[in-house]
């Protein structure tokens, strides 16, 4: 048997704009899924979702990497097991977290050879085929780890200070938002184009801030952020209060991580300040998960 776990991520500037060649800057998160693998006579995947053959309704991550790593090394049969503390479609990676754990335990169980390059190229190529469309952000952070820039893929300085997200529970659709959002671009690009652009000198601007630890200025930049991301219409009653309540409770910064429309928001912290922003969200009807930055990326258990 073999184990494998690969983190959740959130991003710390650049959602949306990223989609226009904007920079973003994403951060992996020690909130992991882990899928354990072991050959067996025929397909079997376990989840908390149930338990399933090859189900491209059910399990379609899982589903499409078994199909994919029998191009690389035919097997028959595997059973995988998979166990996630990241919330389902909330804008922390999820899909990208099962594909690339699936995948790298896989590539131990069988021998397939596959480099962590390999690894996160066949992780996109994975989730382009389930959702038709995808960025390879959240399968390059998977797969590294750290703090990364994308599209330029730069490695920046682990923070070494709290992450606090909050789950709204709301579900949202990334498609329909970013339909949503090209639309609105198309509508009046003389505005959406200026602030995809402001977005993005953000994010620019981070990456130094990053670098020298000043968590205090990067929270500033943050809640900047986010008044841009409201004014493209991906905000929501339920991520403003608990945005809000943060913010009040001492947090750096506050800001939507993912599509928006619900799902998560994500709060910088002083470690000694965590407790107080985590019980902050919960109050404003949320619920909160203490976390922090991780250089680990996929990795063997």
């Amino acid at each position: 048997m073999v184990s494998c776990s690969a983190p959740g991520k959130i991003y710390l500037f650049g959602e949306h704009a990223v989609v226009y060649g904007e920079t973003a800057v994403a951060c992996a998160v020690e909130l992991r899924t882990r899928v354990r693998v072991e050959v067996a006579d025929s397909v079997i995947i376990q989840s908390q979702i149930s338990r399933t053959g090859l189900d491209f309704e059910k399990h379609p991550y899982v589903s499409a990497v078994i199909e994919k790593m029998r191009e690389f090394v035919p097997f028959e049969g595997v059973s995988i097991t998979v166990d996630s503390e990241i919330p389902v479609g909330s804008g922390l990676g999820s899909s990208a977290a099962v594909t690339i754990a699936s995948i790298g335990a896989l590539n131990e169980l069988f021998g397939c050879g596959l480099s962590l390059e390999e690894i996160a190229t066949v992780g996109h190529e994975i989730e382009i085929r389930v959702q038709g469309a995808a960025s390879p952000t959240d399968t390059y952070v998977s797969t590294f780890g750290g703090v990364v820039t994308i599209p330029e893929r730069r490695k920046l300085k682990t923070p070494d200070c709290g992450i606090v997200v909050g789950d709204t529970g709301v579900f949202s659709s990334t498609k329909e938002l970013v339909a949503n959002v090209r639309q609105l671009r198309e509508t009046y690009p003389e505005l959406i184009g200026p602030l995809m652009a402001s977005i993005g000198r953000i994010s620019k601007l981070g990456e130094s801030l990053v670098f020298a630890g000043d968590y205090s200025s990067v929270g500033r930049l943050m809640n900047v952020n986010q008044g841009l991301l409201d004014a493209l219409g991906v905000n929501s009653l339920e991520l403003s209060d608990l945005i809000y309540s943060a913010r009040a409770a001492g947090a750096f910064g506050a800001k939507i991580t993912g599509a928006g429309g619900g799902g998560c928001m994500v709060a910088l912290a002083a470690p000694e300040k965590c407790t107080a922003v985590a019980e902050a969200i919960s109050a404003a009807g949320g619920e909160a998960i203490i976390t922090g930055p991780t250089e680990q990326g996929l990795r063997v258990e």
